[in-house]
């Protein structure tokens, strides 16, 4: 941790530097990265044989193929960098207004400094991480999207740091002296000092005029760059085949020349076959050079035989895949109307694999769905409400619409899988109101609430709809001072800040009773029903990869026809097993069953990951719920190295699913 006095510290680049290259290292670099690759290594190897040794071939038939290769391999990644440079220089030279002397000064992106108060303006996107100090709005609030982190496109509300809030302009702005003392930087989107008061980079301010912020995060310290993993280029299976017979290849070439250099000996030593007797060497000057001849002559083999490896074949290879990378993104069948743009290609070494998929791993909500919800029906003590006129209902009292002053925000995070907020009403009085999931909900409600909504909050599961449950409770003053001291105290700790700060959150979050659920229609994207089924006309197997809901999950995949009326579903899940103390012995029993009735095998495995592998691999789709985004990854992986090593490609939207973007062959 460190303290940042503001107006002071170091300049930092305020976007990750993706390019792999310089204008000044670019050649060295590029050539490094080329002789690493085994085939352009061994004809370099030939090359200078060819230069320094007498054999019988000239060195033009190895260099000019061979410089061929890498000039060609090297304008091909120059462009792609030079490509990547561009989309990194629309960021890094972008224009912000950062205030000095109560002045806006126009600043670059990336000369942004840690201490830098920057000002934003609605829908222009945050340049870094910054505290949030004042807004436009009176109340110090401003929102947020977030869509390019975590692929949430609802917009987020956000909260001036409470000193700060008076300062909306620049002359009062300017007058602040202040220290900020806070954590390492970290990557986890949703662990930070204050995160009502972090914004960061790359989400986008919406509905409110106009925001003041500090720097405290920039350029590699960001949690966007963090989230950034420089991992090695991935390989394509065609190019590692081509690695590997290029080594039995190599193994051959040289087992022939082996052969041929010992041949030659053998004949040699025959007298009459060895140098003519009007130039025959002395035994010493024999004995001296006769090792060097040996190596000569084995060198001379090498060359002679070379053509078994075919240098063309990686000229052919190459151009291939620099050309065939603009056909993709010709192609006017993936040309985006209302974005105005066509497919983008990140890498072209990846080309081929696309065609050889035989397993694709989706997100659900933003990658199915379009994330866009639309608000359907709501449960309140049971009762029933569509349109979005709620009152009267039982118990409310009047017409009017109250008042509530925000005080805390008890923030989501995937864990929790609820958020809370604590109001003080117009009559003084204080609330504490929570959504979440059902699953985090009804624990900590009173038991006999949940019946009634339970059953509403199924049905539109089963319906398809995504389901939030609301709860409340009421706080008295006493209650309000103990949980306000120590959000306040976990919040500004720098040991151990999520522990404490979740210990609060669930101490505060108890003993809550349930007002009643929202269900929200997300709607499908286009043509899905139509892409699944020519996916699977193409002998592509299909896995849903979730977090969400087995019902909502299982009704979207009817939806997008992955499923269909007449399919027989298979489900390893608690419910189907009843309640008991054996749950986990009964699902293993379960898993033995499917195993039994697909595979028709009696062995008793007690492999049971490789029982569940081999029932999926049986199955014409597959779903699975409530995943976290290591288990998606581990998903992915065990697929991937089944016998046969199929190719495999994940598709998602947020950043949830990252982990298994990265370990797909193509993601």
């Amino acid at each position: 941790s460190g303290c940042w006095v503001l107006q002071q510290s170091e300049l930092c680049l305020s976007a990750p530097l993706s390019p792999q290259y310089t204008l000044w290292n670019f050649l060295p670099k590029n050539l490094f990265e080329q002789f690493r690759r085994i085939a352009n290594f061994y004809f370099l190897i030939i090359f200078l044989v060819q230069v320094i040794v007498d054999t019988p071939t000239s060195p033009v038939t190895s260099g000019l193929p061979l410089f061929f290769v890498i000039t060609v391999t090297a304008i091909k990644q120059g462009y792609e960098d030079w490509l990547r440079h561009r989309a990194d220089n629309e960021v890094n030279k972008s224009n912000v207004f950062v205030v000095e002397n109560a002045k806006q000064v126009r600043k670059e992106s990336e000369k942004i400094k840690v201490g830098d108060i920057v000002e934003v303006k609605a829908d222009e996107t945050f340049p870094c991480d910054l505290i949030f100090l004042a807004s436009s709005s009176t109340d110090g609030t401003c929102y947020v999207t977030t869509a390019s982190l975590d692929g949430e496109s609802n917009f987020k509300t956000h909260y001036a740091v409470r000193d700060t809030t008076v300062l909306g302009t620049d002359e009062a702005i300017d007058t602040l002296t202040a220290t900020i003392e806070c954590e390492q930087p970290q990557p986890d989107l949703y662990k930070s000092l204050g995160p009502e008061n972090l914004l960061l980079k790359g989400a986008t301010l919406k509905n409110t005029k106009k925001i003041y912020g500090v720097a405290v995060y920039t350029g590699m310290e960001t949690k966007m760059a963090l989230n950034y993993q420089g991992k090695s280029q991935k390989r394509s299976a065609v190019e590692k085949s081509i690695n590997a017979f290029l080594i039995v290849y190599l193994c051959i070439l040289v087992g022939k020349a082996t052969v041929c250099t010992t041949l030659k000996y053998v004949w040699q030593s025959n007298p009459f076959n060895d140098e003519p007797w009007y130039n025959e060497k002395t035994k010493k000057e024999r004995e001296t050079f006769k090792v060097l001849r040996m190596f000569t002559d084995f060198l001379s083999f090498m060359v002679l035989f070379n053509f078994i490896i075919p240098v063309s074949m990686y000229v052919t290879v190459e151009m291939q895949k620099f050309l065939g990378s603009f056909f993709i993104s010709w192609d006017k069948e993936m040309y985006d109307e209302e974005i105005q743009e066509g497919a983008l290609v990140n890498t072209s070494d990846l080309n081929e694999e696309l065609g050889q998929v035989e397993y694709v791993f989706t997100d659900k909500t933003g990658t199915l769905t379009e994330n866009s919800m639309e608000f359907i029906e709501c449960c309140i003590d049971g009762h029933k409400y569509k349109d979005w006129v709620l009152w009267p209902a039982p118990g409310w009292v009047g017409h009017s619409l109250s008042w509530y002053q925000l005080l805390h925000v008890l923030n989501f995070d995937p864990v929790r899988r609820r958020m809370s907020v604590i109001v003080r009403t117009s009559t003084g009085q204080l609330l504490l109101f929570c959504k979440g999931a059902d699953s985090s909900i009804f624990p900590r409600v009173q038991q006999e609430e949940i019946q009634q909504t339970k059953v509403h909050v199924d049905r539109n599961a089963m319906d398809g709809y995504r389901t939030l449950c609301v709860a409340f409770k009421e706080l008295t003053e006493k209650e309000y001072d103990r949980i306000d001291r120590q959000l306040n105290e976990a919040k500004m700790a720098l040991q151990d800040r999520e522990e404490k700060m979740a210990k609060v959150f669930d101490d505060t979050e108890a003993d809550m009773h349930l007002i009643g659920a929202t269900a929200v229609e997300d709607r499908l994207q286009e043509q899905l029903a139509e892409t699944i089924e020519a996916l699977h006309a193409a002998g592509m197997k299909v896995w849903v990869l979730t977090g969400d809901k087995m019902e909502t999950a299982k009704s979207t995949c009817y939806a997008c026809r992955l499923f269909q009326t007449s399919t027989e579903l298979l489900e390893l899940t608690a419910r189907t097993v009843g309640d008991g103390d054996r749950k986990e012995d009964r699902l293993h029993e379960l898993l033995l069953e499917y195993h039994k009735k697909l595979i028709q095998d009696d062995s008793g495995s007690s492999n049971y990951k490789s029982i569940f592998l081999q029932i999926c691999l049986k199955c014409t789709a597959v779903l699975c719920c409530r995943m976290a985004p290591l288990q998606k990854a581990q998903i992915v992986r065990m697929v991937k190295n089944t016998k046969g090593s199929p190719i495999t490609l994940s598709i998602g939207d947020g950043a949830n699913d990252v982990s298994m973007i990265l370990e797909a062959h193509v993601g």
